[in-house]
């Protein structure tokens, strides 16, 4: 897994209102989790999904958000927002308030939980959701000066330093170019470290 920050302004998605009271306030949290599940603001959530990752995405559907368990101690799942986009990939968005030590492996847990509850006994492995994790978070999670963070898997090779690529083969079946395209990628947005005035758009200057 490689972990890359970005150096971008995404002060627009998430603002803070310079001299209002705190209860005259509109947080983004607040907005996506009461505004964006009605279908007529989905150009909404499209605009912010396809800023950050850097692609045009159209929304086909949100999803139900609550995992089921499939034993009676296994763990719910219910994450803040699921939908499915038009290449049929699922993305995660989650906005967390409280300060969680253990959220990295939420996430893990999270990514885990949706891909194994989108695949039918007997399909072929090929058929695993490509998955995104957005975490939208308001405390200070790990350490870092960035706001943005992005997280991907990669398989470098330990002693010639290579990275390993898909062959040929798996190019045209799985019609994917390297392997983190089939692993989830994860974007952490610490809006706590935002600065209050908006120079730029979200991707302006983004690099992976």
């Amino acid at each position: 897994m490689q972990i890359q920050s970005s150096n971008t302004k995404i002060d627009y998605l998430c603002p803070k209102l310079v001299g209002v009271n705190s209860r005259n306030l509109i947080r983004f949290d607040w907005a996506i989790k009461r505004l964006l599940w009605n279908k007529a603001n989905f150009t909404v959530l499209e605009g912010f999904l396809s800023e950050l990752l850097n692609e045009r995405i159209t929304i086909e559907t949100i999803l139900e958000s609550e995992g089921n368990q499939e034993f009676e101690n296994d763990k719910f799942n219910r994450v803040d927002i699921l939908v499915k986009n038009s290449k049929s990939e699922l993305v995660i968005v989650e906005i967390q308030n409280q300060n969680e030590y253990d959220y990295f492996h939420r996430m893990a847990y999270g990514t885990s939980k949706v891909i194994t509850e989108h695949i039918s006994v007997g399909e072929p492995y090929k058929n695993v959701k490509k998955v995104y994790s957005v975490n939208i978070v308001y405390f200070d999670l790990g350490q870092g000066d960035d706001y943005i963070y992005y997280g991907r898997t990669d398989f470098i090779g330990i002693y010639k330093k290579d990275k390993l690529k898909l062959s040929e083969k798996q190019v045209e079946i799985l019609g994917k170019n390297e392997p983190f395209e089939i692993f989830p990628e994860y974007y952490v947005i610490k809006v706590n470290q935002f600065n209050d005035i908006a120079t730029s758009t979200l991707m302006n200057g983004y690099t992976t």
